[in-house]
């Protein structure tokens, strides 16, 4: 097979707010090609994309598929990506190797939180948009106010149809390029019949066909000299304006449609293939060398150069790799240099996909898109080039987990298992982060969202055969103190031979928040020798660690080791840690000891309607509003809240927006716990501790 020419591929994301149609549009779009027989349904778990089994237990999306069909010769490379912000990562990466984004609206709810998100990554990753107003068969629906909406929230878009008969029934477009009215079967297949525009009609579509003339000759000074000479530009004039405006991102055209019913379909795929994007319009892309210089990689190069933007495991196939090319040709058989990782791969068999159906190809030309196995070293967001020419493309920055759990193994014996597992998952999904929290002996697991854990949680199970409890993490408290104290400690042990001996004075006080512990010495004359200072730092390094009032990290206190006593025959090394550790304890115990919390800052996007709920919230979190920034439709609520109240905080977002909310949110600061919660704190470790020791001694 010839590989297809870039000119020739259409690739696009099909992105937007959840439940607004993404997979029945490009279910409608396989069907209106002729690449599939039968339409599918999302409620049966019939359609090309949703075929995984969280996705058909949920009736979501929850991992990017990819399709791909043929229309007016061209190629569509259809990027099939989730709504949810549980599974944003995935619509990212999609969004970086795609050429344009087709953002989804539904009619009856307008823009929501997950649209404002992925037209602002797709402004970052520098391609044009296109907007699809979904579902206007159904009751409620004004498309004029979406599109208000959509020009009030995103700057100029234009509207390249309009309904005429929205609401049930919906099968008729005023298409503006063509000043014809399409009348369409509802069968789903998108046969239409098409009239001259006459009337009230005709006059609108006169109207709207005069703005979009403005518009194009605006967005290039060619045509607007040849406007203002002519007073208007020729059809095709017009038409060859079109791709470059969008190019430029001067407009952003917006269709109407029911994907369901396959109205508007046939014309928005027309539209694709005339005027959407495709390689060539981003011919370059940034790299690095090989010495980690910039370089750049053009898509005429020979050298092939690709990148593994989603690595997934398949329960019937196995691993799949996806993959775009970038320049040159890639062929199965082939040995490329993973850049990123410092491997040679060979390429297995090379597959077009549609859904969890494969087409085997030979080789894949500069920007295509398909996918590969039997790549051993070789993981989402890797480089693979040519021997040649190692370069390096960037990889994509994913959004920080939202949601966390400690993952409590229920069997002993599979803890290698459960890591294993656990690297995997992070290696195909990166937007899924673990750690091993060695002062509180958890294993932490960070997700986009609860829904998100949960399917990661499954795939774990079923896929490595282990068993485990997620629960809540520990809260990583500190313990410092308010107020100076000292104490003497001497350790003293005789039981024949050479004994142990040690004294040790100490002075502490509160420091500064964020200052650590410092520790100095101001002995005076010969009443310890000094080569057992670093002896007591250690012991008192050691009861920091472990924690004195309820088993957390000391932290912002100052330590003054100023006398002691020393033997001249049984003082050593450990009797001085041992001295200089009990000591701190007792001093520490004297000074007014309390607890300190993590304080986060959030930033919580929200629309205007649900901004009273998510504050009164916040304040009942004991969270602390810093101040609120308007963004079109949207609030983001700027807050510091205590870290042990956001346990699963996205789930209760998402429950009093709807759905329509958001959060991220990062370490700030430390502060004091208050009193009556360092009591409940305290109280609780002192039984963690007790039932500890008994089940120790059980064992015993």
């Amino acid at each position: 097979m010839v590989p297809q020419a870039p000119a020739d591929i259409r690739n696009f994301a099909i992105a937007g707010h959840a439940s607004s149609g993404k997979t029945i549009l490009s279910e409608s779009m396989l069907f209106c090609s002729g690449a599939i027989g039968r339409m599918g349904r999302i409620s049966d778990g019939s359609t090309v994309s949703d075929y995984h089994v969280s996705e058909r237990q949920r009736q979501i999306s929850t991992q990017t598929s990819l399709l791909n069909t043929k229309w007016l010769g061209k190629k569509f490379n259809i990027l099939d990506s989730p709504g949810s912000p549980d599974f944003m990562g995935e619509t990212f990466a999609a969004l970086r190797v795609a050429d344009f984004a087709l953002i989804v609206i539904h009619a009856q709810y307008g823009i929501g939180v997950g649209t404002e998100r992925v037209w602002n990554y797709a402004t970052e990753c520098g391609i044009p948009k296109m907007l699809v107003v979904n579902a206007m068969d159904k009751e409620h629906t004004s498309f004029e106010d979406v599109v208000e909406e959509a020009r009030a929230q995103f700057g100029p878009v234009f509207p390249m149809n309009v309904p005429i008969n929205p609401g049930p029934g919906f099968n008729q477009i005023l298409d503006v390029l063509r000043s014809d009215i399409v009348h369409y079967e509802t069968t789903g297949r998108g046969q239409f019949t098409e009239e001259p525009a006459s009337g009230p009609w005709k006059q609108r579509v006169n109207q709207l066909h005069q703005q979009l003339i403005e518009l194009i000759a605006e967005s290039d000074d060619t045509l607007l000299n040849l406007f203002f000479d002519q007073g208007s530009l020729s059809e095709e004039e017009l038409r060859g304006g079109i791709h470059a405006a969008i190019q430029a991102q001067r407009f952003t055209p917006v269709f109407c449609v029911s994907a369901e019913t396959g109205v508007g379909v046939p014309r928005l795929m027309d539209f694709i293939a005339k005027y959407g994007s495709s390689p060539v319009d981003r011919e370059t892309v940034l790299a690095t060398d090989g010495n980690g210089k910039e370089a750049m990689v053009t898509l005429n190069e020979p050298e092939p150069v690709a990148q593994i933007f989603k690595t997934m495991n398949e329960d019937q196939f196995g691993e799949l790799w996806f993959f775009r090319v970038y320049s040159g040709t890639i062929r199965s058989g082939t040995d490329l240099l993973n850049s990123t990782r410092g491997v040679v791969e060979r390429v297995g068999q090379i597959y077009y996909l549609n859904g969890r159906n494969r087409s085997a190809i030979s080789e894949l030309g500069a920007g295509d898109v398909a996918a590969t196995v039997k790549l051993k070293n070789t993981f989402t967001g890797n480089t693979l080039c040519s021997t040649n020419r190692s370069v390096k493309l960037r990889e994509p920055v994913y959004p920080k987990p939202t949601v966390h759990a400690s993952l409590q193994p229920q069997a002993k014996g599979e803890e290698d298992k459960i890591a294993a597992g656990l690297a995997t998952l992070h290696e195909e999904d990166p937007t899924f982060v673990f750690s091993t929290d060695s002062e509180l002996h958890q294993t932490i697991v960070a997700a986009q969202g609860e829904l998100h854990l949960d399917v990661l949680a499954e795939r774990l199970r079923r896929r490595f055969k282990v068993h485990f409890d997620l629960v809540e993490p520990r809260v990583r408290y500190r313990e410092t103190i308010k107020m100076p104290a000292d104490a003497t400690y001497r350790h003293k042990k005789q039981s024949g031979g050479a004994g142990q001996f040690g004294e040790v004075a100490l002075r502490i006080a509160p420091l500064a928040r964020d200052s650590g512990i410092q520790f100095k010495e101001s002995l005076s004359g010969q009443c310890v020798d000094r080569v057992f200072v670093p002896s007591v730092e250690r012991g008192i390094q050691n009861a920091c660690a472990e924690g004195i009032l309820a088993g957390y990290r000391v932290v912002d206190v100052g330590i003054d080791f100023y006398d002691g006593k020393m033997h001249p025959v049984d003082s050593n090394d450990i009797s001085f840690q041992i001295a200089g550790y009990w000591a701190f304890k007792e001093a520490f115990l004297k000074a007014k000891p309390c607890l300190l919390e993590p304080i986060q800052y959030l930033e919580v996007r929200v629309p205007s309607d649900c901004m009273g709920k998510v504050i009164g919230d916040l304040s009942s979190r004991g969270g602390k509003v810093l101040g609120m920034d308007t963004e079109g439709q949207i609030q983001c609520v700027r807050a510091q809240v205590p870290a042990r109240e956001l346990y699963r905080y996205a789930t209760q977002l998402r429950s009093l927006t709807g759905g329509r909310g958001l959060h991220s949110e990062e370490f700030s600061h430390y502060q004091e716990l208050p009193a009556e919660l360092e009591h409940r704190v305290v109280e609780a470790t002192k039984k963690g501790r007790a039932n500890h020791q008994s089940a120790a001694s059980k064992g015993h």
